[in-house]
C-alpha cells in the first residue's frame, strides 16, 4: 500500500490510497465531488485551466487574448476557479496573474484528455470499413 501513496505523490497529485482502495464515497462526498466537476464540466474553464498549466502563469489581459475572451467574461471565470481554492492569484500593479495551485487538476485536465482521446479512437475504428 505504501508504494502506491508513493507513486501517486511522485506524480504530482496528493498523496492517497488509490482509489480501489478507498471506502466507497458517502453522499456528502459525492455531492462534494460533483459539485467539484459541475465547476470544471466548463469548456472555458477548462480552456483557462490548460493555458495555465501550458503557461504556468498568466495575467487576466493575456488569458483573455489566448481565448479571444474580453477580460471581465475571464475574470468572472478565473473567480470561480479561485473560491474552489484550485488558482491562487497576485497582483503586480493594475495586474491580476493567476497560478494552478492544486496538481490534482493537471492530473485531472491530463487523464480527461486521454480518456477523450481513448474514446474517439473506439469510435473511429469500431465505424471504419476494414480495407480489401
Amino acid at each position: 500500500m505504501k508504494a502506491k501513496v508513493q507513486k501517486r505523490a511522485e506524480s504530482g497529485c496528493c498523496a492517497r490510497p488509490a482509489l480501489k482502495e478507498r471506502p466507497l464515497l458517502s453522499p456528502i462526498q459525492a455531492g462534494g465531488l460533483a459539485a467539484v466537476f459541475k465547476v470544471l464540466a466548463n469548456d472555458t474553464r477548462l480552456r483557462l485551466l490548460h493555458s495555465l498549466v501550458r503557461a504556468e502563469e498568466l495575467c487576466v489581459t493575456d488569458l483573455a487574448a489566448s481565448l479571444g475572451m474580453k477580460p471581465q467574461a475571464v475574470s468572472n471565470q478565473l473567480q470561480r476557479l479561485s473560491d474552489l481554492g484550485i488558482l491562487a492569484s497576485r497582483r503586480e500593479g493594475n495586474s491580476i496573474h493567476y497560478r494552478l495551485v492544486d496538481l490534482c487538476v493537471r492530473s485531472l485536465l491530463d487523464q480527461g484528455l486521454c480518456l477523450m482521446e481513448e474514446v474517439s479512437a473506439r469510435s473511429r475504428s469500431r465505424f471504419s470499413v476494414p480495407c480489401k
